[in-house]
C-alpha cells in the first residue's frame, strides 16, 4: 500500500534554507546543478529516494526549459506544496539572475569581466568534481541491470557520438523501457530499494505519492492564473512603450523560446544566438560568446543567458527611457518569460505524473529514461570538462561520427591543477562541497591576480 506526502514534509523555513544553499552552488549548467540536488536532497539530508529523484527527473526531462529548475520546482512541491515549488523554482534561477545582472552591468561600463570570470574559472573545476562525484553515484543507484548500463552508454554514444539529437534519445529510452516491461518484466523490478546505500530511510519513500489529487478544474485554474502571470508584463510594455519596442520584441521572442527548448539550453542557444545577432542586432557574435561564458561560470541554468542578450539589445535601444533603466527592464523581463512556463508545466502535470507510478507500463518506461539520463549527464559532464580544461575545441566528423575535440595545445595548466585539487578534496578528503568551491574559486582568483 502506498502512502501520501502532506503539505509540508520538512518545515517549511528549513527547507528554505536549504533551497538557498544549494542555489548558491548550481553551477556547470545542468548536469551540476543535478548533481547537487542529488548530492543535498537523496544522499545528505535524505529528503527524498532515489527512485523518486529519478521518477522527477525523467517527467522534467520530457519538458521543454531547464530541466534542472523544473526538477527543483517538482520536489520543492513534493516537500512543501505549491509554495515548495515557487520557493525552489525561485531560488534556483535568482542568484544567477543577479550575478549575471552584475556582470552585465560590470561589461557595458567596462568592457571587462576578467577578474570575475577567473574567479568563476576557479569554481569550473570544482563543479567538474561534483559531477564526476554524482555520475558515478547515480549510475550505482540506477543501472540495477546491465540492459541498463547499456541504454546509459548507448545515449551517450548517441549524443556524444553521432550528434543525435536529444528528444529521440529519450524517444527511444522510454520505448525500450516499455518494451522491457511487456518481454521481461523481472528486469524491472531488480535493485528497487530507498537508496541502496545502507542509510535511512528517505522523508519521502519510493513508493509514497503527493497528496494532490488531479483534476482539470485544479489544472485549468492552474493555468489560467499562470496565463495571466506569464503575459500580463509582455501586453503592459506593449501597451504603454509600444507593439515596436524592442521590449514586446524581447517578450515575444524569448516566450517563444521558452516553449521550444526540449534537451537543454544548448538545443536553442544556436536558434537564440542567431537572431538576437542577425536579425535584432541586439549584440554581436563575440558578444553573443561571452554572453555564454558569463552564464557557464556563474549559478543557475545555462538559459540565463538570455537576460545578457537583452541587457545588451535593451540598453542600446532604450526607446524613450533611460539606457539603464532600459537594459534592467529587458533583463528582468527577459527572465521572467523563460521561466514563468516552468512552473506551470510542474504545477499542472506534476499531480498527474505522480498517479503514473501505478501505471507500470508507462513507468517502465520512465525507467528506461532514468537509465538514457545518466548517459545524458555524463555526456554534459564531457562537454563541461572540455570547455573547463581546454580553451579550444573543434568539429570533428568521419562518416556518422560527429564529435567536439579539444585542442590538446590549449590545455590549461591552472584550470588542470586546481580540477586535480578538486577530485582529491572531492573523493579523497571527502570535504564538504561548500568548502571545496570557496577553496577553488580562491584559487581561480589567485591565479587572476599573479597572472598565471
Amino acid at each position: 500500500m502506498t502512502t501520501e506526502v502532506g503539505r509540508d514534509v520538512i518545515p517549511f523555513r528549513q527547507a528554505v534554507r536549504a533551497w538557498f544553499l544549494i542555489s548558491l552552488q548550481t553551477f556547470g549548467g545542468p548536469a551540476g546543478q543535478i548533481a547537487v540536488m542529488q548530492r543535498t536532497l537523496v544522499e545528505e539530508k535524505r529528503w527524498i529516494g532515489q527512485q523518486r529523484f529519478n521518477h522527477a527527473l525523467n517527467y522534467c526531462m520530457l519538458l521543454p526549459g531547464p530541466e534542472a529548475q523544473q526538477l527543483a520546482i517538482y520536489v520543492g512541491w513534493l516537500l512543501n506544496g505549491t509554495r515548495g515549488g515557487l520557493v525552489a523554482g525561485t531560488l534556483f534561477v535568482l542568484p544567477g539572475m543577479l550575478a549575471l545582472l552584475a556582470l552585465s552591468v560590470v561589461y557595458v561600463l567596462w568592457q571587462d569581466t576578467g577578474v570575475v570570470t577567473a574567479l568563476f574559472a576557479g569554481i569550473a573545476p570544482a563543479v567538474l568534481a561534483i559531477v564526476a562525484q554524482a555520475v558515478i553515484r547515480v549510475a550505482k543507484r540506477s543501472l540495477t541491470h546491465p540492459l541498463f548500463v547499456a541504454v546509459a552508454v548507448a545515449a551517450f554514444g548517441a549524443l556524444a557520438l553521432f550528434g543525435v539529437p536529444f528528444p529521440i534519445v529519450i524517444a527511444a529510452a522510454a520505448l525500450l523501457g516499455w518494451g522491457v516491461h511487456k518481454l521481461a518484466p523481472q528486469v524491472l523490478t531488480k535493485g528497487n530499494g530507498h537508496g541502496g546505500d545502507g542509510g535511512p530511510a528517505p522523508l519521502i519513500p519510493d513508493e509514497a505519492l503527493h497528496h494532490a489529487q488531479p483534476s482539470w478544474r485544479s489544472a485549468s485554474k492552474i493555468l489560467a492564473i499562470g496565463l495571466v502571470a506569464w503575459w500580463l508584463p509582455v501586453a503592459a510594455v506593449a501597451l504603454f512603450l509600444g507593439t515596436d519596442s524592442v521590449f514586446t520584441t524581447q517578450g515575444l521572442f524569448f516566450s517563444g523560446a521558452a516553449l521550444v527548448t526540449f534537451g537543454g539550453a544548448y538545443a536553442v542557444l544556436a536558434f537564440v544566438a542567431q537572431r538576437a545577432v542577425e536579425v535584432y542586432a541586439w549584440l554581436t557574435p563575440g558578444e553573443m560568446v561571452r554572453g555564454l561564458a558569463l552564464a557557464e561560470t556563474t549559478p543557475g541554468p545555462l538559459i540565463m543567458v538570455v537576460q545578457f542578450v537583452a541587457f545588451l539589445g535593451a540598453y542600446r535601444d532604450p526607446g524613450g527611457l533611460d539606457p539603464w533603466a532600459a537594459a534592467l527592464l529587458g533583463s528582468v523581463l527577459t527572465v521572467w518569460v523563460t521561466f514563468v512556463p516552468c512552473f506551470l508545466f510542474i504545477f499542472i502535470g506534476a499531480p498527474y505524473v505522480e498517479r503514473l507510478r501505478h501505471n507500470t507500463a508507462i513507468s517502465a518506461a520512465l525507467t528506461g529514461i532514468t537509465a538514457a539520463v545518466v548517459g545524458v549527464i555524463a555526456n554534459l559532464a564531457l562537454y563541461f570538462a572540455e570547455h573547463t580544461l581546454f580553451t579550444t575545441t573543434s568539429r570533428w566528423s568521419w562518416g556518422p561520427f560527429i564529435m567536439q575535440l579539444p585542442d590538446p595545445a590549449s590545455l590549461s595548466p591552472v584550470a588542470l591543477a586546481i580540477t586535480v585539487a578538486a577530485l582529491l578534496m572531492t573523493f579523497v578528503l571527502k570535504w564538504p562541497m561548500p568548502r571545496i568551491l570557496g577553496i577553488c574559486a580562491v584559487l581561480g582568483l589567485s591565479t587572476a591576480l599573479l597572472h598565471l
